[in-house]
């Protein structure tokens, strides 16, 4: 379990059935900015209930769409840098990262427009290229890219 400094969440990948992509979602707040679903884990709340739910809010996914595959067995973690200070309490990031199966190659999330505004399929590596620097060492761990 991660330290109490870190703010505890999952991580979400969501893979193309059949081709090396996963979807990622465009930042309302942040335009250009592309990253996976991600959120925090309530109190009480398992992490594989959090990935459901968060799945759920910020792309209108469910199982009907997608079929949980695996799951990190470690937590992936990553800092704040400093021109990026942190929100509250909390110096970074510490996920445990949720990987589902899209079950069409159609399947079309409804981003929230509140978090996210647009999504595309991507290759991993494109994603970790084009991610916010301070991420992509956790990116390349959790996408199985080390």
């Amino acid at each position: 379990m991660p330290a109490e400094s870190m703010r505890v969440g999952v991580m979400i990948v969501v893979r193309h059935p059949s081709e090396d992509l996963v979807m990622a979602f465009e930042r309302m707040d942040v335009p250009g900015a592309w990253q996976l679903p991600q959120g925090g884990v309530d109190v009480g709340e398992k992490p594989l209930d959090a990935a459901w739910r968060e799945l759920g809010e910020e792309t209108r996914l469910s199982s009907a769409e997608v079929e949980f595959v695996s799951a990190t067995e470690n937590w992936i973690g990553y800092r704040y840098p400093p021109e990026f200070p942190p929100k509250g309490k909390h110096i970074g990031q510490c996920h445990q990262w949720y990987t589902f199966v899209a079950r069409s190659p159609d399947v079309e999330p409804t981003p929230d427009q509140h978090e996210f505004g647009a999504w595309r399929w991507i290759s991993p590596d494109e994603l970790i290229d084009i991610v916010v620097e301070f991420r992509r060492p956790s990116y390349r761990l959790g996408l199985g890219r080390q």
